[in-house]
């Protein structure tokens, strides 16, 4: 098979949708070497590093009417290389549909409130028409309550949309850290308003109250990411951490705090499990974090799960384990091989 991926994820330095395009890419060419996977983008990019051989960068719009891209580039494209599937990973696919595709929505957030995306009115527009045309021949979500969600809200076949868990990628383990000064508590993710900053802040001062702990934020800050102190003393404001450093970030802290109001799946809580990492998060990462996590809603739950961890060494080491025990029941080989039913079956439904 010869299956193009939409790679304009790719252009993004971090995030959530990077993150999958490309750990999707690799372990789908590294699970089955015999077939071709092409990435495919109208804006430039890289290969992600260690491409198989299998794994190729497409081209890129050739003239004014390629740049076009969802109405004639990517099906020119896509022609020109011969490929049996494509597969759009960030909520498209090409408006005309000429072959088996399958559409990613990774969540519904882009209609639930409009104050946590400033920058999703293509995505409101397209994505409901293309699903309500049936362009997609089938539909892949991280979690099974949003399949649920996106069946109910765009009246979708049920039969036609899967839920297929992400996972943390593989070179991302526990790291022997030195003592690094003030213990810290993290935050890992794009900096917007869906993130909930302002309640971990909030809690982790009522905290500091109590003992010395810094919170470090890491993540790309968009632009509608909602104020952030700039000079507080104890607070890190770090930005884009490079992946090699993550690791180190991760196993480092006292725990991964992530107070999100919303989540298609939450791959930063993998990321920090997998690092033996504890996690005190909200029930918007429940089919990520399981019972390994711990779970709060308010400003005073949060500060009162924070204080545990940070005053008990051997609850730490407690869910230290249940980190672990409950990384290793994902991989990005197992979502790659999920992902590969799906293209079968969209190829069988494409073919009736």
């Amino acid at each position: 098979m010869r299956v193009g991926i939409e790679a304009a994820s790719l252009a993004l330095t971090s995030g959530g949708l990077a993150r999958y395009t490309g750990e999707l890419s690799l372990a789908l060419a590294r699970c089955f070497p015999a077939d071709e996977f092409v990435l495919l983008s109208d804006q430039p990019f890289a290969l992600p590093p260690a491409a198989p051989s299998n794994l190729t960068h497409g081209g890129a719009p050739r003239n004014a009417i390629e740049r076009r891209w969802w109405i004639w580039g990517l099906e020119r494209e896509l022609r020109r290389l011969s490929a049996d599937l494509i597969h759009g990973p960030d909520f498209a696919v090409p408006y005309i549909p000429r072959r088996p595709s399958v559409l990613t929505i990774h969540d519904l957030s882009p209609w639930m409130d409009s104050s946590w995306h400033h920058a999703a009115s293509r995505v409101r527009r397209r994505t409901p028409l293309l699903l309500e045309l049936g362009i997609p021949t089938m539909v892949i979500t991280p979690a099974e309550s949003v399949r649920k969600q996106a069946i109910e809200r765009f009246r979708l076949v049920p039969e036609r949309v899967v839920a297929v868990p992400e996972a943390a990628p593989n070179w991302l383990r526990s790291a022997e850290t030195p003592p690094a000064g003030t213990p810290y508590f993290l935050f890992v993710g794009t900096l917007e308003p869906r993130k909930n900053l302002p309640l971990l802040i909030e809690a982790w001062r009522a905290v500091r109250q109590q003992c010395p702990v810094d919170l470090a934020i890491a993540g790309r800050r968009r632009a509608d990411c909602p104020p952030l102190p700039e000079n507080e003393p104890g607070l890190r404001l770090m930005g884009e951490v490079p992946d090699a450093d993550l690791p180190a970030l991760y196993s480092g802290a006292l725990a991964l705090v992530y107070p999100s109001h919303y989540e298609g799946f939450g791959l930063p809580v993998l990321e920090a499990m997998q690092c033996g990492t504890p996690v005190i998060a909200s029930r918007a990462v429940a089919e990520a974090g399981g019972e390994a996590a711990i779970y709060a809603g308010t400003a005073e739950e949060f500060a009162a799960a924070m204080l545990l961890l940070a005053n008990s060494p051997d609850v730490r080491l407690e869910r230290r384990a249940c980190s672990l025990a409950r990384a290793q029941e994902f991989s990005w080989d197992r979502t790659a091989r999920l992902t590969y039913e799906v293209y079968e079956e969209a190829r069988r439904r494409f073919a009736r």
